[in-house]
């Protein structure tokens, strides 16, 4: 027990809380006066960050586009969650085109999923926002945001990004190489200040080299060249030369264009991606297109001679045109 003389009365109490009260708003006066906003600004967030709990997790975003191409690690992770739906999932979204066999499974928006990979725990979280208009007077409806947030302890951060994410990338990629099916993409019909995109098909054509109405010595030099170009990835790597390949189909319309394009992706298992000129309206979207298309496929380019107009390289005046429009 303290003597009860050593116990403070209520009165001194309250008389020496208010003393303080008002030394702390004198000095408040005195910082909001003489230290400028910007410093007070950086101040109070410096004394946040140091004071405040910090969160023992970290979370990486993973979105859809990687700038004007599509995100690899975006891809394979959709593709790799679909085999780690769990009965507690929720809402799940499911397509099928009218060609294809089985059903397409993706997460709905806002669905968790939680992995474990060598006694580590992994949260998975897709999420879909709306991006902003650049322009209010826009009339186009506002395009998604989609990404994937994946969030674990800090301290496994080297074993996630120099493991996992790379298991992640090989485990879909066996994944789709088991349900191979080639694709036929297309552009998109809708068309915003985001550009234009591709959308894709089952390829189910049945033209093979085998049932191809064509010479014979022809159709060999052609499945011979074909072959002798996969086969030499590094060798185009090694010489510094981008690996593709360009032949010029050119005949009237029912002469077997088509067939050739689709008995060469059949060969190669390569999908095809078919573009019109005339219906991209500026280069920086023919960019995007061509960054966005797999490796290992056909870029069809059709009616590439009446696609664009031939402009003259110069002008009336003698000076050199400057800019040339897709």
């Amino acid at each position: 027990m303290f003597p009860t003389r050593d116990i403070p009365s209520p009165s001194s109490l309250f008389s020496a809380y208010a003393s303080m009260a008002a030394s702390m708003m004198l000095v408040r006066s005195m910082a909001n006066e003489i230290i400028p906003q910007p410093v007070r600004g950086f101040l109070l967030s410096t004394l946040r960050y140091y004071f405040k709990p910090h969160s023992p997790r970290l979370t990486l975003v993973i979105e859809e586009n990687c700038g004007m191409s599509r995100n690899q690690v975006y891809d394979a992770a959709e593709v790799y969650l679909c085999t780690k739906i769990s009965p507690n999932t929720e809402r799940l979204k499911i397509s099928k085109s009218p060609k294809e066999k089985n059903l397409m499974i993706r997460l709905e928006k806002g669905e968790r999923l939680i992995d474990f990979y060598d006694g580590v725990e992994l949260k998975w979280r897709f999420v879909c926002a709306e991006s902003e208009k650049s322009n209010p007077n826009d009339s186009q409806p506002r395009s998604e945001k989609r990404f994937f947030e994946l969030s674990f302890l800090k301290k496994h951060k080297e074993q996630i990004l120099n493991t996992y994410v790379p298991f992640v990338l090989e485990r879909a990629k066996a994944i789709k190489d088991e349900e191979r099916v080639l694709k036929m993409y297309t552009l998109n019909s809708s068309y915003n200040f985001h550009g234009v995109k591709w959308e894709s098909i089952n390829l189910e054509h049945p033209a093979t080299f085998e049932t191809l109405a064509m010479d014979p010595e022809l159709k060999h030099s052609v499945m011979e060249d074909l072959n002798r170009f996969v086969k030499r990835k590094e060798f185009y790597k090694r010489v510094g030369r981008a690996w593709k390949r360009g032949y010029l189909l050119y005949g009237p319309p029912g002469t077997g264009k088509s067939s050739l394009i689709a008995a060469m992706a059949n060969h190669l298992r390569f999908d095809v991606y078919d573009l019109q000129l005339a219906n991209i309206l500026r280069d920086s979207d023919l960019r995007k297109l061509l960054l966005s298309t797999a490796n290992r496929s056909i870029l069809v380019i059709e009616d590439i001679d009446c696609s664009i107009e031939l402009q003259d390289r110069r002008r009336a005046d003698g000076r050199k045109q400057s800019d040339a429009q897709v």
